[in-house]
C-alpha cells in the first residue's frame, strides 16, 4: 500500500504533499477538498451511480432484517440497568478518534473531507463523552449506545458487511485502589450481558498483565455473578488494544463481542488514576442466533 501511495504522490508537483499535510490550515484544506469533491460529483452520471451502488461494499445495504433487528435493539435497551445513560451518537466523530484514542490504524477508518471520520466503534466515542463528564465533576460515568458503524478493512464470509450495528457500554471512574473500582465496573457490565444472553452465556476474562484485578475477580466479581466467569489463558487477540484485562462475551461460539479495560479516559484527561471499562456486542449476530 505504501508503494502505491508513493507513486500517487510522485504524479503531483514537488512539495504538494507537504503543502497538503502541513502547509494548509484545517479550514483551508477542507475548502480545497470540498472544491475537488464538488467538481468530481458533478461528473457522476445516473448510470455510474447505479454501478457504484451495486459494487461499493461501503454503501450496499446490510443483509440483516430490520424488523428483527429493532426487536433485538429494544430488548437490549429494556434490560439496560438504570445507572447506564443512553447516548444517541453522531454517525461521525473527530478525525483521529480511533488512531489517537484506541491506536487503530487510520487505514481501517473511513475519513471525511470535513475533518471527521465515520464512526467505527461506539465505545471510542462513548469514552470521549465519559471523559467530558468526568472532567465536569461526575463521580462515575456509565454510558450506553447502539450505533451502525463502518470499517474500511475487508470482511470475508457470508452475511458479512462493511457496516454493522454494535451495542456498547462504557464506564469510567477514578481508581480507589486494590482493583476495587475495576471490580465494581466489571460486575455491572457482566451482569447486564448475562441478563441479555441468559444462563448459556460464555463470559471469559484474560489477564494480559498481572494486577490486583485478578484477586478481585476471585473474591469480589465471581461471588456477585450468577454465571461462570472463566479465565481464557490462551487468548492473545487485542493484547495491545486493552489495558491489562480483556473480556469475552459469547454464546455457543458465535463470536458476539468482547471488551476490556482501556487507557482511553486516562489519556484523554491526562490522569493515570482514571479507569475505563468497555464492552460491546454485535446486534446483528445476536439477532441471527435468536436471542
Amino acid at each position: 500500500m505504501s508503494d502505491v501511495i508513493e507513486r500517487f504522490w510522485a504524479k503531483l508537483p514537488a512539495g504538494s504533499r507537504d503543502a497538503l499535510v502541513n502547509g494548509l490550515s484545517a479550514s483551508e484544506l477542507q475548502s480545497v477538498l470540498l472544491d475537488v469533491s464538488r467538481e468530481r460529483a458533478a461528473k457522476v452520471t445516473p448510470a455510474r451511480l447505479l454501478q457504484r451502488w451495486q459494487q461499493d461494499r461501503f454503501v450496499r445495504p446490510s443483509p440483516a432484517d430490520p424488523r428483527q433487528l429493532v426487536k433485538t435493539r429494544q430488548r437490549l435497551w429494556e434490560r439496560l440497568p438504570a445507572r447506564f445513560e443512553g447516548v444517541e451518537l453522531s454517525p461521525v466523530t473527530p478525525l483521529g478518534t480511533c488512531s489517537a484514542v484506541a491506536t487503530i490504524n487510520q487505514n481501517q477508518v473511513v475519513g471525511t473531507i470535513r475533518g471527521t471520520e465515520v464512526a467505527s466503534d461506539p465505545t471510542n466515542e462513548l469514552a470521549i463523552e465519559a471523559a467530558v463528564r468526568r472532567r465536569a465533576g461526575q463521580d462515575r460515568v456509565d454510558l450506553a449506545a447502539c450505533q451502525r458503524v463502518l470499517r474500511a478493512q475487508p470482511f470475508d464470509g457470508p452475511g458479512m458487511s462493511a457496516h454493522f450495528e454494535l451495542f456498547g457500554l462504557v464506564s469510567s471512574a477514578r481508581d480507589s485502589g486494590s482493583g476495587r473500582t475495576e471490580a465494581a465496573l466489571l460486575i455491572d457490565h457482566l451482569n447486564f450481558w448475562h441478563d441479555v444472553l441468559g444462563d448459556t452465556a460464555e463470559l471469559t476474562f484474560t489477564m494480559f498483565t498481572p494486577s490486583a484485578v485478578r484477586e478481585r475477580i476471585d473474591d469480589t466479581v465471581r461471588p456477585a455473578l450468577k454465571i461462570a466467569f472463566t479465565e481464557d489463558t490462551a487468548r492473545t487477540k487485542s493484547a495491545n488494544y486493552y489495558s491489562g484485562t480483556a473480556l469475552g462475551i459469547d454464546r455457543d461460539g458465535e463470536g458476539l463481542g468482547d471488551g476490556g479495560f482501556t487507557r482511553w479516559t486516562a489519556d484523554l484527561l491526562g490522569d493515570q488514576k482514571e479507569r475505563c471499562l468497555t464492552s460491546c456486542i454485535s446486534t446483528e449476530r445476536l439477532t441471527a442466533i435468536g436471542v
